[in-house]
C-alpha cells in the first residue's frame, strides 16, 4: 500500500488554477499567451510559489531553445537552404497533401530521434509554409501532424527526449535505494536503440491516423478569398477581370518559330508572357524569368503567362499550344510564395519620367513585368511599353518578390501594400548551415546543454551576417514564447505543492486490490499522460518513475518496464498546446484549442493502444 498524502490548502489552489485555465483554454476567453502572463501574475499572488519562480519559464531550457532554434530557423531560410528542402519534398510528393503530410510528418519524425523535438520542428517550419503556399496546400493540414510525429519521434532513441535521456539514471536511482526488496538483482540499463520498435510503431501509426481520418480531426480553412486569381480584391476592383492568374502552356514541336512581338499576345489576348523555359543544350532547362520583346518562342518551350480563363483558352486554341491543367515545370517560379503582382506609383522625382518603358529597358534592368498602367481613372492594357511615363502613373507589375524589395530601394516607385518575400542570400548557406552544424555539434557530441548549444548557433548567425540582429527578434514568435514561460511556473507549482503526487497516490490506492500487471501499466500510462499535459514531461518523467517502479514490485511486474512506458508516456501531450512543438506550430498554423482536442484525443488512445501492445508483444509484460 502507497502512503496516503493529506491535501494541503496549496493543492486546492493549484487545482482551481488548473480547472481556470482549461476553461480559458476550451473557451478561448482570452488569447493563449494571455493565459501564460495571467499565470505568471497569479500564481505568486496566491503564493503557491514565489515571484522568481513565477518568471523562471522566461529562463527555461524550453523557452530559450525555442527562441535560438526559430533565429536557426530564419538564417537556413533566408539563404535558400530550406528552398532545396521544400523542393525534394515536392519533387516526390507531388501535389497530394497525403503525400505531402506523410513525407513531412516521417521526416521531422526521423530528425527527433537524435534531436530534441522542438528543434526539428522549428527547423522544418519554414520549408513546410513554402511547400504549402507553392501548392496552395492549407498549412494547417500540415502542421499538426508534423508536430505530433515531432513529438513521437522522440520516442525512436534513449536521446530523443527528455524524459528518455533521464530514464536510466532515475532507475539507476531508484535501483540502488531498493536493494531489499529487489533480492539483489542486478540493475541493467536500456540501451540507445531499447526503445526503437516503439518509436517506430508509435510514428507508423500517427501517420496513417492522420492519413485515416484527417477530413474529420484537422481543421478545414475558410477562406472568402478566390485561390486562382492573383489580384486581391482593391486591385480586381481597379484593374478588371483581364488580369487574373498564371498559366502554363506547351509549345508543340509543329510550332514555327516566332518573336514574342510578332505574336501579339497582349493586343490580341490581353496576355502577358511573364517566363520563358527553354530546353538546354545540355540536360536541364533555362528560365528566362523576364522575356524580352525579341525572346523567341520555339518547339519545345514552356510558357508562363499571365491572363484569364476565357482569353488563355483562347490564345492555347488558335496557337496550337496545350494548356496545362496546373502549374508543373514552373511551378516553383511562380508560386505565391515566390512572385507575385503588386502595384507600384511613379514618384515625381524617379528618372523614369519623361521615358518610356522601352526606353528605360525596364525590363532588362528591374527584372519585373508590366501587366497594366492606370493612368487618369482609366486601365491601359496595350503599348503600356511604349507609352511616356508621368509621375502618378500607377503601374501593376508581376515579378519575383526579391526584385520589388530591390526595386523598392531605388525610389523610383512608391508600393500601395507591403511586399511579401524577402531578399534571399543564398551566397551564405555555407555559413547558414556551419551554424546549425556548430549547434548540433556542441549538443550532440560535446553534450552542451542544447539552450547553449542552439544559442551559439543563433548568435553565430548574426555574427557570420547571415541576419541581422532585428531580423532575427523580428523571427521570433513571441506570442509562443510568453505562452510556454507561462506555463511553466503552472507545472512547477503543481509540482512543489504535492498536488501532483497526491492525485498519482490517491489513484493508484483507490484502485490497489484491483490492480493486474495489465490495468497497472494502462494506469501508469495514462497518469504519465495526464501529468505530461499540466506539467512539464521531465517533471512527470521525475514524478512518476519511482511511483511507477514501485507499484510495478507490489504487483509482481517489471519495474524496468515500468520505468520504460513512463518515460516513453511522457510524450503523449497532444490534447492542449501546452508542449513546446504545440505551442510552435499553433500561430502559424492557425489553430484554436479545440483543434488539439480534436485531433489529439483520438491521438492519446492511440499512442497508448501502441504502446502498450507491443510491450506485451515484444517486451514481455504479463497481464
Amino acid at each position: 500500500m502507497i502512503p496516503s498524502i493529506e491535501m494541503t490548502s496549496d493543492m486546492m489552489i493549484v487545482f482551481g488554477f488548473l480547472i481556470f485555465v482549461t476553461i480559458l483554454f476550451v473557451f478561448e476567453i482570452v488569447r493563449v499567451d494571455m493565459v501564460g502572463l495571467l499565470m505568471m501574475v497569479l500564481l505568486p499572488l496566491s503564493g503557491v510559489i514565489t515571484g522568481s519562480q513565477a518568471i523562471s519559464g522566461l529562463s527555461s531550457n524550453a523557452v530559450v531553445s525555442i527562441i535560438a532554434v526559430i533565429i536557426i530557423g530564419e538564417g537556413l531560410d533566408k539563404t535558400g537552404v530550406m528552398n532545396i528542402f521544400a523542393r525534394h519534398i515536392i519533387k516526390y510528393a507531388g501535389k497530394s497533401e497525403v503525400r505531402i503530410m506523410s513525407l513531412i510528418a516521417g521526416t521531422v519524425a526521423f530528425i527527433s530521434s537524435f534531436m530534441q523535438n522542438i528543434g526539428a520542428a522549428a527547423l522544418f517550419l519554414p520549408a513546410t509554409n513554402r511547400i504549402c503556399r507553392q501548392l496552395n496546400v492549407p498549412i494547417s493540414r500540415i502542421l499538426i501532424p508534423m508536430g505530433f510525429c515531432a513529438v513521437i519521434g522522440g520516442c525512436i532513441t534513449l536521446v530523443g527526449s527528455s524524459p528518455l535521456i533521464l530514464l536510466n539514471d532515475l532507475m539507476a536511482s531508484w535501483w540502488s535505494n531498493n536493494q531489499a526488496i529487489l533480492g539483489d538483482k542486478p540493475f541493467e540499463p536500456f540501451g540507445l536503440f531499447s526503445v526503437t520498435p516503439i518509436g517506430i510503431a508509435l510514428v507508423i501509426s500517427a501517420i496513417l491516423y492522420f492519413i485515416l481520418f484527417r477530413k474529420f480531426i484537422l481543421p478545414k480553412v475558410k477562406s472568402t478569398a478566390d485561390p486562382t486569381c492573383l489580384l486581391n480584391h482593391d486591385l480586381e476592383c481597379t484593374y478588371g477581370e483581364e488580369i487574373h492568374n498564371a498559366y502554363e502552356l506547351n509549345v508543340p514541336l509543329s510550332f514555327e518559330t516566332k518573336r514574342l512581338d510578332e505574336l501579339k499576345l497582349r493586343p490580341l489576348y490581353h496576355s502577358t508572357v511573364i517566363c520563358i523555359c527553354k530546353q538546354g543544350k545540355r540536360d536541364g532547362r533555362i528560365r528566362v524569368t523576364v522575356p524580352a520583346r525579341a525572346d523567341i518562342i520555339e518547339p519545345g518551350d514552356i510558357v508562363g503567362v499571365i491572363s484569364n480563363a476565357k482569353h488563355i483558352k483562347n490564345l492555347a486554341q488558335n496557337m496550337g499550344w496545350e494548356l496545362c491543367p496546373e502549374l508543373n515545370t514552373l511551378n516553383e517560379v511562380l508560386s505565391p510564395d515566390n512572385a507575385g503582382i503588386t502595384e507600384a506609383i511613379v514618384r515625381p522625382r524617379s528618372v523614369l519620367v519623361g521615358k518610356t518603358l522601352h526606353q528605360a529597358y525596364f525590363r532588362k534592368i528591374f527584372q519585373v513585368n508590366p501587366l497594366a498602367l492606370f493612368r487618369r481613372d482609366k486601365v491601359f492594357l496595350e503599348d503600356i511599353s511604349e507609352t511616356k511615363i508621368q509621375p502618378g502613373d500607377a503601374f501593376l507589375l508581376f515579378g519575383q518578390w526579391e526584385k520589388f524589395h530591390l526595386l523598392q530601394r531605388k525610389k523610383d516607385f512608391a508600393f500601395t501594400e507591403h511586399i511579401q518575400g524577402e531578399i534571399m542570400h543564398p551566397e551564405k548557406a555555407g555559413f547558414a548551415i556551419s551554424c546549425l552544424v556548430l549547434a548540433l555539434v556542441l549538443a550532440l557530441g560535446l553534450k552542451v546543454q542544447l539552450s547553449i548549444a542552439l544559442l551559439a548557433g543563433a548568435v553565430s548567425m548574426i555574427l557570420t551576417r547571415v541576419l541581422t540582429i532585428d531580423e532575427a527578434y523580428q523571427g521570433v514568435d513571441w506570442m509562443t514564447v510568453f505562452l510556454l514561460a507561462g506555463l511553466i511556473p503552472l507545472g512547477l507549482a503543481f509540482e512543489k505543492t504535492g498536488a501532483a503526487l497526491y492525485l498519482s497516490t490517491s489513484i493508484a490506492n483507490l484502485l490497489q486490490g484491483a490492480l493486474t500487471p495489465l490495468i497497472l501499466f494502462l494506469l501508469i500510462g495514462f497518469l504519465t499522460s495526464f501529468f505530461t499535459l499540466v506539467t512539464s514531461n521531465v517533471g512527470a518523467t521525475v514524478l512518476m518513475i519511482p511511483l511507477a517502479m514501485n507499484m510495478a514490485v507490489q504487483c509482481n511486474a517489471d519495474p524496468r518496464m515500468a520505468a520504460l512506458l513512463v518515460a516513453i508516456a511522457a510524450s503523449n501531450t497532444f490534447m492542449l498546446p501546452t508542449h513546446q512543438v504545440n505551442a510552435l506550430i499553433m500561430r502559424p498554423g492557425g489553430y484554436k484549442v479545440i483543434d488539439y482536442v480534436r485531433a489529439g484525443t483520438g491521438m492519446t488512445f492511440l499512442f497508448i493502444a501502441v504502446v502498450m501492445t507491443i510491450l506485451y508483444f515484444f517486451y514481455g509484460i504479463s497481464a
